[in-house]
């Protein structure tokens, strides 16, 4: 399987995470606001201050992102591009967005695929203080009481990254379990999950959210992406039997490489390695 070293010594955990309760809720963001701010406001709403969230079309402006990009100085296995500002309304195809605390305030991951005003379509990592809400539209969420992401030094690829942390209940209504996770770098996306899965006895799940990187990608269409850096975001995912009885993830992303190339599909089991994160939600079914 694909490998990139990273510049710290691996951890012997490879997958963080963090068991807690959690609901699926649909709000609305509101426009003129910093899409952070009318993030969290939904979020806080229902009683939440961590989870995540995706969305489809979007209309956002002013908007600032970056993209991958091969390290220029070595201390990362790969880096971000330079600050790139639209202007105009961007209009955004998809979108998944982790949103917890970095530095003691609120903070957002955000992933996504987008056409900027004067047509260009390109994708990458959102910017929290630099996106503003430019018209109202509808996200789906899922909440998560008594675990929070949160972004803390990482050694292993020395970047700074969320990942979850017990937190105290804030009381909100909840309707199911769940388990908030970060997946470290080179391991198989869905041999992962479908192996946290079988040690905590659990036989179906659905994914919420998802922000994270992979080796380049290979797709159960045969399509694949060579670059090996890329911005993921995690369209639909879930984890069940699959014909012969084992666990089976079936995951459909979205991504952006570091030349600029756009792919979407399923991703084929046992060949899709995390590049330096992956988190997300799973909602226990059963």
């Amino acid at each position: 399987m694909r490998s990139i070293k990273q510049p710290g010594a691996p951890v012997p955990e490879r997958i963080q995470w963090v068991e807690a309760r959690g609901r699926a809720f649909s709000f609305r963001l509101e426009a003129g606001l910093p899409l952070l701010e009318a993030a969290r406001r939904g979020f806080a709403a229902e009683g939440f201050a961590s989870g995540v969230l995706n969305f489809g079309g979007a209309a956002l402006g002013p908007f600032a992102y970056v993209m991958p990009a091969l390290s220029k100085t070595g201390e990362n296995a790969a880096f971000y591009s330079d600050t790139f500002r639209p202007s105009g309304v961007t209009r955004t195809k998809l979108a998944s967005m982790t949103l917890g605390m970095r530095d003691g305030a609120p903070f957002f991951h955000c992933h996504g695929l987008w056409t900027e005003a004067d047509g260009k379509a390109s994708g990458g990592h959102m910017l929290p203080d630099e996106t503003v809400v430019a018209e109202p539209f509808e996200v789906e969420a899922f909440g998560i009481d008594g675990a929070m992401f949160a972004a803390e030094p990482d050694p292993e690829t020395n970047f700074k990254l969320f990942g979850p942390v017990a937190a105290a209940s804030t009381g909100a209504r909840t309707t199911s379990s769940a388990f908030a996770l970060r997946l470290r770098p080179n391991q198989d996306f869905a041999g992962c999950l479908e192996g946290f899965c079988r040690a905590h006895g659990i036989a179906r799940a659905k994914i919420h959210g998802g922000v994270g990187s992979t080796i380049g990608a290979r797709f159960t269409h045969g399509g694949g992406t060579e670059p090996f850096a890329t911005e993921l975001a995690i369209t639909a995912g879930a984890i069940a039997p699959g014909p012969s009885g084992g666990l089976e993830a079936a995951l459909d992303v979205a991504l952006i490489d570091y030349t600029g190339g756009i792919a979407e599909g399923c991703l084929v089991r046992g060949d899709n390695p995390v590049l330096m994160t992956m988190e997300l939600v799973l909602e226990v079914l059963g």
